[in-house]
């Protein structure tokens, strides 16, 4: 694809446009050779660009810039049901939608009792891509489980235990905390099948009581409380879509 075209926009605008810095700034970083267009290194000013047909990246990391992709995380509360519309009534995520004209997609799901990170996107391929196995993004749990957990159960975890619908590994796990009757547990794993961090623990002897997902690939619960929403920006947006290879 030709990248130089008298018809697109100065690659300094497009990357000041999409958050990166001012235009000064977007102009030292090409001339330092940081930045890419379709994999080829750009470090001539001039450069014009198409930002619809263009892969552009910074420092080795993708920029987000298409307008009108709009991605918002969500700190999901217990008792909201990973949809946008419950046939049963229940609290889902319209309340968290309402607010935007965007039509917004969930990525994966989070099931009703369980806290934490899930992404609402308007890029319905984005959206699909994260959530599909394939692609295995890592995702970061805390669990609070019944009774003492080990760091023997941590190793079990990360070699792998068989359920029912077939065996999954933790590609990290690290006791937290250990009380008298409970224990706090992070795991990552790049698997979504249903409930399977609840699974994966109460077929070690330890039944969860309380879950929350600290991490859903590059993006952070951070300070986000209960039923906060903020909007990622372009940076965050540009990491998701590298995570997915768009």
């Amino acid at each position: 694809m030709e990248v130089h075209r008298p018809e697109g926009i100065r690659l300094q605008k497009v990357l000041a446009s999409a958050g990166v810095g001012s235009r000064r700034k977007c102009e030292i970083l090409i001339e330092r050779g940081q930045v890419k267009v379709n994999g080829k290194v750009v470090d001539e000013l001039g450069v014009r660009v198409n930002p619809d047909e263009c892969v552009i990246e910074v420092s080795g990391r993708r920029v987000n810039v298409v307008e009108g992709n709009l991605t918002l995380v969500l700190n999901k509360p217990r008792g909201v049901v990973s949809t946008m519309d419950d046939p049963q009534g229940r609290p889902d995520l319209r309340q968290y939608a309402a607010g935007y004209e965007e039509r917004l997609f969930h990525v994966g799901r989070l099931d009703a009792e369980t806290t934490g990170v899930l992404l609402l996107t308007s890029n319905g391929e984005l959206a699909n891509r994260l959530a599909h196995p394939s692609y295995g993004v890592e995702k970061v749990y805390v669990a609070k489980v019944e009774g003492r957990f080990s760091s023997a159960l941590c190793t079990a975890l990360k070699e792998g235990v068989d359920l029912e619908d077939g065996p999954v590994r933790a590609t990290r796990c690290s006791v937290m905390d250990v009380g008298r009757e409970s224990s706090l547990v992070e795991v990552a794993l790049h698997e979504g099948r249903n409930r399977i961090v609840r699974r994966m623990f109460a077929h070690v002897g330890h039944p969860v009581t309380e879950l929350v997902r600290t991490e859903f690939g590059p993006i952070k619960l951070g300070a986000l409380k209960p039923g906060q929403v903020r909007e990622l920006s372009n940076d965050e947006i540009g990491a998701l879509m590298t995570t997915a290879r768009l």
